[in-house]
């Protein structure tokens, strides 16, 4: 049996990466892993518990709960695709909203937080054979993994990528909020004290502001290939 190896790929938002991911998942036949959705997934479920809003945050509600969230990903019988389940249902229909882009960046600066999702991340990677994508999957999750990519973009290019993901899914929103969206969770990722979002040293730096996916998924696999 050929060796198996981590693949991460991070960088800002809305840069291509989990569709990356999944190809180059797709390709070498691994599992992909989207870190996230798993912090989408938690939001999602904040805002259905009325944890968070933009008038408050129930942080030590949140806390108290936390060990008793199941967050994982299970194969869907519907499509037979491996998505993203949160106590025992599957939410990657609901996670993908304005709202939830929101909040997202609150949650994952919290240190507790951020130490549950790591742990879960270990648990997935732990038999390798996986492509994960995220914020600090090269520097935080799997330092030590075999291949590192980090994408990047403009966030005019990015907002235009999620403003129009959002409207195909007949999400109704301002390109305006969208924009505004990139900038602020930017900020977050970069800033937070915890896991900031930085490129590993050993990454392979890609700016996808001029390529397609196409390109990008070849300069990927030409390295892990070659």
């Amino acid at each position: 049996m050929l060796e198996k190896f981590i693949v991460t790929i991070d960088g800002t938002s809305s840069t291509g990466k989990s569709t990356i991911a999944k190809r180059i998942a797709r390709k070498l036949s691994y599992t992909y892993i989207d870190s996230g959705a798993m912090y989408r997934a938690l939001t999602f479920f904040c805002l259905e518990q009325k944890i968070i809003s933009k008038s408050f945050f129930k942080k030590d509600v949140l806390l108290k709960k936390l060990n008793n969230i199941k967050i994982d990903f299970k194969k869907n019988p519907k499509n037979n695709i491996l998505e993203i389940n949160l106590n025992g249902a599957f939410v990657e229909d609901k996670i993908r909203t304005i709202m939830v882009s929101d909040f997202v960046s609150i949650l994952a600066k919290l240190d507790d937080v951020r130490t549950f999702m790591v742990k879960i991340q270990h648990s997935l990677g732990e038999k390798k054979g996986v492509v994960m994508d995220g914020r600090d999957i090269g520097t935080v999750v799997f330092p030590n993994a075999e291949y590192k990519f980090f994408l990047e973009a403009s966030p005019k290019l990015r907002a235009e990528r999620r403003f129009n993901e959002l409207k195909k899914n007949n999400n109704k929103v301002s390109y305006e909020d969208v924009y505004n969206n990139i900038i602020s969770r930017d900020t977050h990722d970069i800033n937070r004290l915890n896991s900031p979002l930085k490129m590993a040293s050993d990454s392979i730096f890609i700016d996808t502001e001029s390529l397609d996916l196409d390109e990008v998924e070849n300069i990927i696999l030409n390295h892990i290939t070659s």
